[in-house]
């Protein structure tokens, strides 16, 4: 038992080597290149990524030319387009064209967009011919495309070979191209035909055709399509690549799962901002006035939304005059309807990124979100005529009847505010589909503005008919 309680006390959780520190350690010793390259070979192409930020640019460049052209490829498939396209701006013409040879396209392409054009056109002609026409092809294509996602790293053999042809097919291309879970058939024009699991291929007999094995129902999409609009038809799909073709229906190159994410962490990114009132994400190293001419036209414009607002607030002017209590809560009633109409176009948002939704779902969608609305709208009123009113009368020390009045008005308020928030907040992104206008770019900013007008509407026309004209408590 004690040998026992010993070896548990003196057994520590292993603790994870620093590469990070191994790696900088190698690089900033003064052995010969080969050697350096020896010890590099041990480590992920990832980790090395990571040390190459912190070194200086004379140390980058050391590292360049001790690296081989194959190490620094895998090595730029871990950075980011900005970062890459620094450290190949550093590197020797050849150097840079010889690299990005090696890259998948759609990297390639990406990256090259973040150089100046005089040294882009430069490392464009270092680069070998082949590559050259697939870099202008991809980057033929508008950033919002799928077309400039796609790579041409895939496997494509003819549908007229048999399984055997099929295999050396597969093993010739093997060389330069690593995505051979899936291999593409086109026919003698190029068309796309179908796709075969690697797994059928290896498993037939080798002198079966391949007509048998080829499955014509793959999924594909066209390379002039939206990203936006592609991105649900590819997550329904459990594949890990996809043919991309063009408008004959040959086969171009193919989107990945990690062309996939990327394509839905761009496109959340972008909503965010637009919900937000902006035209495109902004990063920390854009100038000022770029930033500013993002965000005034909106501004400009809920600036005149806001004045009419204090200008449906200005009407009710006599209303507040006679009961200024009634002042305190006027940002509770704002507050929970900007709430639940954020909550509804977030909701509905999402929805309408199914292009396929029918006037009855949009029905269903408005009737289900009122419900909601009028549901959480009852029961927090009763909620707030049951608090505010014990408060009123308690700690504002309001006769019993004058604060339950107070409290019911404002329950009454908040449930048609809620109500009605609901509404606008699925209603107005309804109406700008509708219309062709992007509803994360209009819903956003407008919705919030909305919801305070009706709010202010609801609130202090209920005081005014229920506690003045009704009451008489003025």
């Amino acid at each position: 038992m004690e040998n026992k309680d010993n070896l548990q006390t003196t057994e520590a959780p292993a603790v994870k080597p620093d590469y990070t520190a191994e790696i900088s350690e190698i690089l900033h010793s003064h052995a010969a290149p080969k050697a350096l390259m020896n010890q590099l070979e041990d480590y992920h192409a990832n980790d090395i990524a990571e040390v190459l930020e912190e070194l200086s640019e004379r140390e980058r460049k050391k590292f360049y030319r001790i690296c081989s052209i194959e190490m620094l490829a895998e090595i730029f498939e871990f950075f980011d387009e900005e970062d890459a396209g620094i450290y190949l701006n550093e590197m020797g013409i050849r150097k840079a064209g010889a690299v990005v040879s090696k890259l998948d396209t759609d990297t390639a392409v990406e990256t090259l967009r973040t150089i100046g054009k005089e040294k882009r056109a430069l490392i464009i002609d270092a680069v070998e011919p082949d590559v050259q026409n697939e870099i202008k092809l991809i980057a033929s294509f508008d950033e919002d495309e799928i077309g400039s996602r796609m790579t041409t790293n895939c496997i494509i053999i003819r549908e007229n070979m048999s399984v055997k042809e099929a295999m050396k097919e597969l093993i010739r291309q093997a060389e330069e191209n690593d995505n051979i879970a899936t291999l593409f058939v086109t026919d003698e024009d190029g068309e796309f035909n179908g796709a075969i699991d690697l797994k059928d291929l290896i498993t037939a007999r080798s002198g079966t055709p391949l007509n048998g094995l080829i499955a014509a129902s793959f999924p594909y999409v066209y390379a002039n399509e939206q990203t936006s609009d592609c991105i649900e038809k590819l997550k329904d799909y459990s594949e890990s690549i996809i043919p991309v073709l063009d408008d004959s229906n040959k086969m171009l190159g193919v989107i990945t799962a990690q062309n996939i994410i990327e394509a839905v962490d761009d496109e959340m990114g972008e909503d965010y901002a637009r919900l937000a009132g902006l035209t495109a994400e902004e990063d920390l190293n854009e100038p000022l006035m770029q930033s500013m001419k993002k965000r005034l036209p909106w501004l400009i414009t809920l600036l005149v939304l806001g004045m009419l607002v204090s200008t449906v607030v200005g009407v009710f002017e006599n209303v507040v005059a006679q009961l200024t209590l009634i002042m305190a809560f006027q940002s509770l009633i704002l507050d929970m309807a900007g709430n639940v109409g954020t909550q509804s176009l977030a909701v509905t948002i999402r929805v309408l990124t199914d292009e396929n939704l029918s006037f009855k779902q949009k029905t269903q969608l408005v009737s289900k979100e009122m419900r909601i609305g009028l549901c959480n709208g009852l029961l927090l009123g009763i909620l707030s005529f049951v608090a505010i009113g014990l408060y009123i009368s308690v700690f504002k020390g309001k006769e019993p009847l004058f604060a339950f009045a107070v409290s019911g008005c404002i329950g009454v308020a908040l449930m048609i505010a809620m109500l009605i928030s609901s509404a606008v907040g699925t209603l107005i992104p309804l109406f700008f589909k509708k219309i062709k206008v992007d509803p994360a770019v209009a819903s956003g900013p407008l919705i919030t503005t909305v919801n305070d007008l009706v709010a202010v509407v609801a609130y202090y026309g209920m005081s005014w008919i229920l506690l003045i004209n009704v009451l008489h408590l003025a």
